[in-house]
């Protein structure tokens, strides 16, 4: 079962496909992604990457979190649900409006 990762603490200049080459040495690989500003495109400095399977993730995990790669010091952990939302208004108000 495919498991995902998110990858914290990127050096800004790294690709998608570099850091799939860089998880691809711990695992198989289904996809990896660095999240960009969607105005600017400039790296977030974190990133997703989608594994095979549990134990490649948590090998990937075990060898790359906490490691050194590009003088930044890499998290590497299980990703974690978003908190589902109501898909309301994020004002202070927590009442719905309905017009």
């Amino acid at each position: 079962m495919q498991k995902s990762i998110f990858v914290a603490g990127l050096d800004f200049g790294i690709t998608s496909s570099e850091l799939q080459e860089l998880f691809a040495q711990h695992g198989k690989v289904i996809t990896a992604k660095v999240v960009s500003d969607r105005d600017s495109g400039q790296s977030k400095g974190f990133g997703f990457v989608d594994m095979e399977s549990a134990t490649d993730a948590q090998a990937c995990i075990s060898a790359l979190n906490g490691t050194s790669y590009k003088n930044r010091t890499l998290v590497v952990k299980e990703k974690e649900d978003k908190p589902k939302t109501d898909g309301g208004f994020r004002g202070g108000n927590s009442q719905r409006r309905s017009w």
